[in-house]
């Protein structure tokens, strides 16, 4: 299978999509559907998160081979620290070798369900670092990406200790940057312009998340941090009660972010289409086809 590395060094901007392991066969038929449509249409890859805690271990493995083998697609597999120690990480690693997924997201993960403090397991690991540690004992099998936080990991008390953090994965082995989602795009480029600074050179692809629901949307900007800007709540506040109008205007907004993070320069972009074709696959299509004049 490709690996993203490749992707990204050989076609700009690409489009990728990010999806969640369902819990019931309705929503893996959903998924599918999703999946099938994006691919046909050319999405670059795929990936697929892991639950808090590592709770969805077997769905996301089994997920990601379903959609490699079926689509013929790379998928990057969400792979954390939490819950294991490290002879069960290199197990699963050694699984995931043997099914033939070989691009992985490597994250700390953040702390299961109930829990409000991180803590390494016994004999597995405190870092996203020691992560791809073991990861590169494969050698050159699996290509690793890691997340960014253009406003900074909740857990760094200052900008330049997210930077020395994205630093560290990067000299263990990170090969590019999948930034968590943002609303404003002056985020992303003064994020970039940090790390360029500190002489970080892979390429940093920011992440998207089309609104589809206002109350979810900020429930998830609470737990990842990140702002609502104001003319955000202008246009979602008065429709939060109007699931057509509130996802007719995530459309707008997330293609017009879309737009304007192009045009500075972005990589390509990686939207979280939560398991909806709409609007991810509208806006996938207005960008393509705008790229195609």
């Amino acid at each position: 299978m490709k690996k993203v590395t490749e992707i990204l060094a050989n076609k700009k901007p690409t489009f990728s999509f990010e999806f969640f392991p369902p819990k019931t066969p309705e929503g893996n038929t959903n998924l599918q559907r999703v999946a099938s449509v994006l691919a046909a249409q050319g999405a670059d890859f795929f990936s697929v998160t892991y639950g808090a805690g590592g709770s969805t271990k077997e769905l996301t493995l089994n997920l990601v081979t379903e959609l490699q083998n079926n689509l013929g697609i790379p998928v990057l597999h969400h792979l954390t620290c939490v819950g294991y120690n490290a002879h069960t990480l290199k197990q699963m690693l050694t699984e995931m070798k043997k099914r033939g997924i070989n691009n992985i997201l490597a994250l700390r993960g953040d702390p299961p369900m109930g829990q409000t403090q991180w803590q390494a397991q016994p004999d597995g690991f405190q870092y996203c670092y020691q992560l791809i540690d073991l990861i590169k004992e494969f050698e050159d099998f699996f290509s690793i990406g890691v997340a960014g936080f253009p406003q900074g990991h909740q857990s760094c008390s200052c900008l330049d200790l997210d930077t020395q953090y994205l630093q560290m994965k990067l000299k263990h082995g990170g090969e590019y940057v999948v930034t968590q989602f943002f609303f404003d795009n002056n985020h992303y480029f003064e994020y970039v312009k940090r790390l360029k600074n500190s002489k970080i050179k892979v390429k940093i692809i920011p992440g998207i998340l089309p609104i589809v629901n206002y109350e979810k949307t900020l429930e998830m900007a609470r737990t990842n941090g990140t702002d609502i800007p104001e003319r955000i709540k202008r246009i979602f506040e008065p429709i939060a009660h109007d699931k057509e109008a509130t996802v007719q205007a995530g459309y707008q907004l997330a293609l017009e972010q879309s737009r304007q993070l192009l045009r500075g320069g972005a990589p390509g972009l990686h939207f979280f289409a939560l398991n909806r074709l709409s609007p991810s696959l509208e806006i996938f299509n207005s960008l393509t086809q705008h790229l195609s004049r």
